[in-house]
Formats: structure tokens, sequence, C-alpha cells
């Protein structure tokens, strides 16, 4: 089920009175690696200030704000689908089930799974069903959403960093292995390597070429 309006104040004191999970997703449109996503449910007894849609905030600040999540979130987990599910699935399959697996492996059934974005998969935690919505903007909008997009951006991140120490020529450390003009030349003259979607356009170009 989808919101598509705008949360009122009620809305958002309901929710918190919850036992949430946000889920957001980070990576479903580079070239290489997996798609990255993070489930998390917030303890109301330790508020966290500063929350907000990842891309907002500075590197600094998100990286402080994943050590403070991490220490006062009552369960947190990360999920991933890898390049070959990717390619078998298409991405946006990949990520509802990487979103999934972000669920399923919180330490606690949360009560309610709240998703960034227009669409949900189906949750189940431990094999029991668990309600869902889906909330446009809710990065910026549900204080756990936005916990969520921290920890998967700041995972994925760093997972491009140490891919970065091993393919330095490929300069993903700068761009994250998204598509950009840096990107396509470095591909161009190296090639592709097994971390690379294969299914994904550019790289399917190149393969065929």
């Amino acid at each position: 089920m989808a919101i598509f309006k705008l949360l009122t104040e009620s809305d958002m004191r309901a929710f918190q009175e919850e036992l949430i999970a946000g889920v957001d997703e980070v990576g479903r449109g580079p070239l290489v690696g997996d798609v990255v996503t993070a489930a998390v449910v917030l303890d109301p007894n330790r508020p966290i200030s500063g929350l907000n849609d990842s891309k907002k905030l500075s590197e600094k600040r998100r990286e402080a704000l994943f050590d403070e999540i991490c220490e006062k979130a009552l369960s947190f987990h990360v999920g991933r689908a890898s390049p070959a599910e990717i390619d078998e699935l298409n991405i946006l399959h990949a990520t509802m089930l990487a979103m999934q697996r972000a669920v399923a492996g919180l330490n606690i059934a949360p009560k309610l799974v709240l998703v960034d974005g227009n669409r949900s998969p189906a949750f189940s935690h431990n094999g029991l069903s668990i309600a869902s919505h889906s909330i446009i903007k809710g990065d910026g909008l549900i204080a756990s959403i936005s916990a969520a997009s921290i920890i998967a951006k700041v995972t994925r991140d760093r997972e491009m960093d140490a891919l970065d120490a091993a393919y330095p020529q490929y300069g993903f450390a700068k761009h994250k292995g998204y598509p950009t003009k840096a990107h396509f030349e470095a591909i161009a003259q190296h090639g592709v390597f097994d971390q690379y979607r294969k299914s994904f356009k550019p790289v399917k170009a190149l393969l065929e070429g």
C-alpha cells in the first residue's frame, strides 16, 4: 500500500508510536556493485538529532550519524542484492529482494515497515507477515527511513572506496559506480570485471561490441 499524500502531524505521531522499521535503498543507478538496503528500528527513548535524507547531508555528517544510529537504534540490518541477482531479476525486483532481506535480518520484529518511494514488497519476519506502507520522499519525512538511508548510503560508499583501492584506475571513490563521463572512459580503457552489472545498457553494449 502506498501513501501518495503529505503526512499530517497526527500521521507522524501515530507512526512514531508504532514499533516501526524504516527501509531505504542506495545504488539502483550505478553500473557496478550491489544494490544496498537498510532497515532500522529506532529507539524512541534515545532520539537522534539531525536525521534527514542521506543525499542532503555532508559525508562527514553522514558518517557521524551512521555511528550514532548503530549505537542507539533498537535494531538495524543491511540487505543487498548482488550484480548477478540484478542481472537475473532486473534492478527493481533485486531492490525489493534486498529490502526483504534487510527486514528479515532484524533481531526484533517490527509491527510496521515504512519504505521510501512509491512501492513496497511484501515483508515477513520469522515467517510472520508485516504490514507496510511506501512513502514518497519518506527519507526526508520519517526518522527511521532517514536513518535507513544513512546506513545504506554509508555502507555502499565504503564498499565503493574498497573497490577503488582494488581497482584505482576506475575512480570508484569519486563516482561511486554511477555512469559518469570519467567512468565511461575508464570502462572503455580497462574493460569490465565481475562486479559490473552486465544487463545494464552501457556495460552490455561494451560486452557485445
